[in-house]
């Protein structure tokens, strides 16, 4: 009986790509796709899929909340972060939210049927790109280093925070989000702080870094 996939990814290209990839191998049957992280979790509601193949950087929810609530609600069902990103903070948060794998998307077909098939035997999976870095991140690094930021911030301000990167203004955000143009400023004081950060360029490239917005 195949193993069933679901494709969670924002870029239709891309799910296009990775559906085509697993079409070719026998084994492997893609059960659904969704675009963000809220439609996913309908999505393995529905289907139960085997594994999921999880991009990190989407809109509504990311990956990393996605991945947590995936793996609370359904904790048999494996789980891939299948993403661009390779900073060192960015796998870790992804990893504690519950992730059985890390894979670059620079990775091939082969690689990828490597990858389920690693998850599904019980065994965790890290792209062999990757893998060194991390050795080389953890040698005599304090942990800190690699607390991630991002989880300090409110479901709210992680709202502003994406709308900033996207180059909105104060005016966009407040009609973006239906809150006043005083809640947008405090929401951003509140973010340059937790972020230790002062300017929106800042926010914006720490967005991209930990994976709210993708390249």
């Amino acid at each position: 009986m195949p193993k069933t996939v679901v494709i969670v990814e924002d870029m239709g290209i891309v799910r296009e790509g990775v559906r085509a990839l697993l079409g070719g191998c026998p084994g492997y049957r893609i059960a659904g796709e969704a675009s963000d992280g809220i439609e996913a979790l309908q999505v393995v509601e529905r289907c139960a899929p085997d594994v999921v193949l999880m991009d990190i950087g989407m809109p509504r929810m990311d990956g990393a909340d996605a991945i947590r609530e995936i793996k609370r609600r359904f904790p048999r069902t494996k789980v891939i972060a299948l993403t661009a990103h390779n900073k060192s903070a960015l796998i870790f948060r992804t990893l504690h939210a519950g992730a059985d794998g890390y894979m670059l998307k620079t990775g091939n077909c082969e690689t990828l049927v490597g990858a389920i098939q690693t998850v599904l035997e019980g065994r965790r999976y890290i792209s062999p790109d990757i893998s060194q870095s991390l050795i080389d991140s953890l040698a005599g690094s304090d942990p800190m280093d690699f607390a991630n930021p991002i989880d300090t911030i409110s479901v709210r301000e992680k709202q502003v925070l994406k709308l900033i990167a996207r180059g909105m203004g104060n005016k966009e955000i407040a009609a973006e989000l239906c809150i006043s143009h005083k809640t947008v400023e405090k929401h951003k004081a509140s973010l340059k702080r937790k972020l230790r950060v002062n300017s929106n360029a800042e926010m914006a490239t720490l967005s991209m870094e930990y994976g709210l917005l993708e390249p």
